[in-house]
């Protein structure tokens, strides 16, 4: 009877170990990833009564995550202000919201995302979430092509439920399992930037990390994305940008980032101008034609609640207004206003968009300013993937759900870690007793 309460009490003992381990915090973050940027297809398996089953569970583990690792966890400057200030914001405007039920819906998906967002952010080091992403991507995208093949090369069918067309015998566009050729193009922005500094850090063998690379880049040439095509020219100043910064002698780097800073504000005062030759270019007149009209309808409703907006929801839902009047007048069937930001201003108004942009420049800056400073090439990936996710934000709204809102969450945490300045309150100078920091503050 004693062996047999040993035995007993031993159990609990090994189980308390494997939930507190890091091989469960990195399995928990390979799985809330994967089920992120999977949900446009568990959404077309299980519909959204699947994706909040699969969400829920994945707090619960990220709550098991949290008290398990508790002691290697530096809680300090964790929080981004910023994040809650926004959540918070979209929670209150349940409150005179006319679809007040749908609103609390649409806050509390985006509150188990940024759960998810802020135990990975915690939970782990940058380079292991650029490893967990990495191989997610691979698999993902690897995945999709199969289907594509499959489909449109040895069915010669599409496959409805999955919403793949089977283009790619034609050489696109193809959407794989992210339903529209555009975020699946996004998502190879996101992988290429993945997989290149997975190659530069030597996390994979190089035969991995060609095979990835060269995956990704195919993935993008037969989306035959324009808004995509422009996004990735985008990323590839930023890199060359923080290439220059990298390689300069820290005393000349204020004077680069400001001749950066107003090289970016001419570059986006040309591209206003020049936007229709822009669009004849890209041969996006028909795309960007469909998004104009959206854009206008969008903005006639914003102006009657701009101050509060009309309420968080999210994703759209046309049976309630004004989502249904605005997909009446376009003529189609929308689930967004394919810009993130007028999105956000539709949705909880003028002071809702003023607490995004503050989100969203927190994060930039100083994942930025990490990215600049910083010794490991490892702190480019959450400036450069805020690089995508910003400026694809004016042609999607990606950034407000799923995988976009974890992957910005994910990068205003880490960057509030090191940068926040509540990080310098209670500090010591010196001393023997000095607590010991976190892995992502050391160089």
């Amino acid at each position: 009877m004693t062996a047999a309460r040993g035995n007993g009490g031993g159990f609990p003992n090994e189980l308390s170990k494997v939930l507190s381990s890091a091989p469960f915090a990195q399995a928990f973050t390979i799985c809330a990833i994967a089920a992120t940027f999977m949900i446009p297809l568990l959404r077309n398996l299980m519909g959204w009564p699947g994706v909040v089953g699969v969400l829920c569970t994945l707090v619960v583990l990220a709550v098991i995550v949290l008290i398990g690792r508790r002691e290697y966890i530096e809680w300090r400057g964790w929080w981004p202000l910023s994040v809650f200030a926004f959540i918070i914001w979209c929670a209150m405007s349940v409150v005179w919201s006319d679809y007040s039920i749908y609103s609390l819906v649409g806050v509390g998906y985006q509150v188990l995302v940024a759960i998810l967002a802020m135990t990975i952010a915690l939970s782990r080091d940058m380079i292991q979430i650029v490893r967990a992403t990495g191989g997610v991507l691979r698999w993902l995208l690897s995945i999709s092509l199969g289907l594509e093949m499959l489909s449109g090369i040895f069915l010669d069918l599409p496959i409805p439920f999955l919403s793949i067309e089977g283009n790619i015998a034609v050489g696109g566009p193809i959407q794989g399992i992210f339903v529209t050729r555009n975020l699946l193009g996004l998502v190879t922005v996101i992988a290429l930037i993945t997989f290149v500094i997975e190659r530069r850090t030597r996390s994979v063998d190089k035969p991995v990390a060609f095979f990835s690379i060269g995956l990704a880049a195919l993935c993008l040439l037969l989306t035959q994305s324009p808004v995509n095509q422009l996004l990735i020219l985008f990323v590839l100043v930023a890199t060359l940008a923080l290439i220059w910064l990298r390689t300069s002698p820290p005393e000349r780097r204020r004077l680069i980032q400001g001749f950066l800073l107003t090289a970016s504000l001419l570059t986006i005062i040309g591209i206003y101008v020049l936007r229709f030759r822009l669009i004849d270019w890209l041969n996006a007149g028909s795309e960007f034609g469909v998004r104009y009209r959206l854009w206008r309808a969008a903005w006639d409703i914003v102006k009657t609640n701009f101050l509060e907006g009309w309420g968080w929801l999210g994703a759209w839902r046309s049976e309630v207004f004004p989502y249904m009047y605005i997909n009446i007048v376009v003529d189609r069937q929308h689930a967004s206003a394919l810009n993130a930001y007028l999105d956000v201003y539709l949705q909880v108004g003028l002071v809702g968009i003023f607490l995004f942009l503050m989100l969203c420049m927190y994060a930039f800056l100083r994942s930025w300013n990490l990215a600049s400073n910083r010794r490991s090439v490892v702190y480019a990936w959450p400036a450069l993937v805020l690089v995508a996710l910003l400026i694809g934000s004016a042609a999607e709204s990606t950034i407000l759900s799923g995988a976009g809102w974890l992957l910005l969450v994910i990068c205003a945490a880490k960057a509030s870690q090191t940068m926040s300045w509540r990080n310098k309150i209670g500090q010591r100078p010196s001393g023997p007793a000095a607590p010991l920091q976190h892995p992502d503050n050391i160089p």
